[in-house]
C-alpha cells in the first residue's frame, strides 16, 4: 500500500516538473488572438495610414506627404459630408433608442402571447440586410410601391412619388430603413436589461401608491441607464459605418444627398481608383470615431458613477 502511494506521489511530482510556467502558458493562450488581431486589424490599418500619404492608383504610388489631408480640409464638399454623416447617425440612433425603449417596455409587460411578439420583433434584424433593403426599394417605388399608391389614394399626391429620387425624401427614407433594421437589436438589449431589474422595487413603489409612469421614470430608467448609454454607443458606431443600406437604396444619391463618409470613401477608393485619397478619408473616419467614442465613454463613466452612487 505504501509502495502504491509513493509511486503516485512520484508520478505527480514528475508531472508537476513538466508543467509549463504560467507566463509561457498565458502567452500560448493569447498568442493566436494577438496574431489574428495583427493580421486582420493592425496590418490593414497600418497599410491604410501609409497609403494616405501617397498618390496611389492603378498606375502606381508616389509620396505626396499630407497633400491628401490638405485637400480634404479645403474641400467644402467633404465638410458637408461630415455634417451629413453625424446628422444621419444622431437622427437614426435617436429613433432607434426611442422605439427600442417603447418596444422593450411593451414586450416586458405581462400580456397574453408576449412570447410570440418577442419572436415577431426579430425578422428585421435576422434577415440579410440586402433582402430587407430590396423590399424597401419596392415600397419606395413611385409606380409599383405601396407607399406611393397609398398617398395617391388618400389624395396626398396627384401622381406617383419617387421617394428615392428627391434629396430630402431619399435621405429620410434611408433613415427609416436603417431604423427598421437596427431597432430590434436595441429592443432586445433593453428588454434583457428590464428583466434584470429587481421586482421588489416595483412592488414597494406600487404599495406606496406610485403610478406606472413614476415607476418607469424613477425605477426602470435609472436601473437600465448604463445599458442605454452603452447601447447608444454601439448603435452609433454601427450606424456611422453603415454602408449596405445606403448603397442598395441610393448609392449615395441623388446628388450626394445620402452620401456619408463611408460611402464617400468607397466611391473615392474603389469606384474612382484613388486609393491614396480614399485611405486619407478612412483615416479621418478612424480619428472621428475614436474621438467620439472616447468622449462617449467619458460620459458613460460619469453616468455609471452617478447611478451607482444612488443619487437618482
Amino acid at each position: 500500500m505504501a509502495d502504491t502511494s509513493q509511486a503516485a506521489t512520484q508520478t505527480f511530482e514528475a508531472r508537476q516538473g513538466r508543467t509549463l510556467p504560467e507566463s509561457v502558458f498565458a502567452w500560448m493562450l493569447i498568442g493566436p488572438a494577438m496574431l489574428f488581431i495583427a493580421v486582420i486589424v493592425a496590418w490593414p490599418l497600418a497599410e491604410t495610414v501609409r497609403l494616405s500619404f501617397m498618390e496611389a492608383d492603378l498606375g502606381g504610388e508616389q509620396y505626396v506627404g499630407f497633400a491628401n489631408y490638405a485637400d480634404l480640409m479645403d474641400s467644402r464638399k467633404f465638410h458637408q459630408t461630415i455634417v451629413r454623416t453625424f446628422y444621419w447617425m444622431f437622427l437614426s440612433v435617436g429613433l432607434k433608442l426611442i422605439l427600442g425603449l417603447i418596444g422593450a417596455t411593451l414586450l416586458n409587460a405581462a400580456v397574453p402571447g408576449r412570447g410570440l411578439f418577442r419572436v415577431l420583433v426579430m425578422p428585421p434584424w435576422v434577415i440579410p440586410i440586402a433582402i430587407g433593403c430590396i423590399g424597401w426599394l419596392w415600397l419606395y417605388n413611385g409606380y409599383f410601391g405601396v407607399l406611393s399608391g397609398t398617398m395617391m389614394q388618400l389624395g396626398i399626391t396627384d401622381g406617383p412619388f419617387e421617394f428615392l429620387a428627391h434629396k430630402q425624401s431619399a435621405f429620410y427614407s434611408a433613415v427609416v430603413t436603417d431604423v427598421w433594421v437596427g431597432t430590434p437589436m436595441v429592443t432586445l438589449f433593453f428588454l434583457a436589461a428590464m428583466q434584470g431589474v429587481p421586482r421588489d422595487l416595483y412592488e414597494a413603489a406600487y404599495v406606496d401608491g406610485a403610478s406606472r409612469w413614476y415607476r418607469f421614470r424613477r425605477i426602470t430608467i435609472p436601473q437600465i441607464m448604463p445599458v442605454i448609454v452603452s447601447m447608444s454607443l454601439l448603435s452609433a458606431i454601427f450606424t456611422f459605418n453603415s454602408f449596405e443600406i445606403i448603397w442598395i437604396l441610393t448609392e449615395g444619391g441623388p446628388r450626394s444627398a445620402t452620401t456619408t463618409l463611408i460611402v464617400d470613401t468607397y466611391k473615392t477608393a474603389i469606384s474612382n481608383f484613388k486609393f491614396g485619397e480614399g485611405s486619407a478619408r478612412a483615416v479621418v473616419i478612424v480619428i472621428l470615431l475614436g474621438t467620439f467614442s472616447l468622449i462617449y465613454l467619458f460620459f458613460l463613466n460619469k453616468v455609471n458613477k452617478y447611478y451607482g452612487s444612488g443619487k437618482k
